[in-house]
């Protein structure tokens, strides 16, 4: 009922930049938080980084202060923005999101939960 599409994705060199985009269209009302995720080959995935309706943001040790993650909810559209790249950071970067949609007259919610289908980011020389 919620689609992400993702763009953004490709090869950076290190120490290089490149923003990631998000956007959900579909039935829903409110968005309560999205956010990337990635998994490199052989590791388990991890958080990158989210943030709530209210701009709360969370961010992985690995990449703080390297990633900034930001949203315009007019476009109903979450970005990161990685800089000072590094090969560890090579993966296939997910979107994510919580939605909420009003299902009746009496405000009654369902949270609904939605996957990208991920872009890969490569870093190397």
């Amino acid at each position: 009922q919620v689609q992400l599409v993702e763009s953004g994705g490709g090869l950076a060199q290190p120490g290089g930049s490149l923003r990631l985009s998000c956007t959900a269209s579909g039935r829903f009302d409110s968005i309560n938080v999205m956010g990337w995720y990635r998994q490199a080959p052989g590791l388990e995935r991890e958080l990158v980084a989210d943030i709530t309706s209210g701009g709360r943001t969370k961010y992985a040790d690995s990449v703080k202060g390297r990633f900034t993650i930001s949203r315009d909810s007019t476009k109903n559209t979450v970005y990161v923005q990685m800089n000072m790249l590094k090969p560890e950071d090579t993966a296939v970067y997910s979107c994510y999101g919580e939605f909420l949609r009003v299902v009746n007259v009496e405000g009654a919610t369902v949270t609904l939960k939605s996957w990208g289908k991920g872009t890969l980011v490569t870093v190397s020389s």
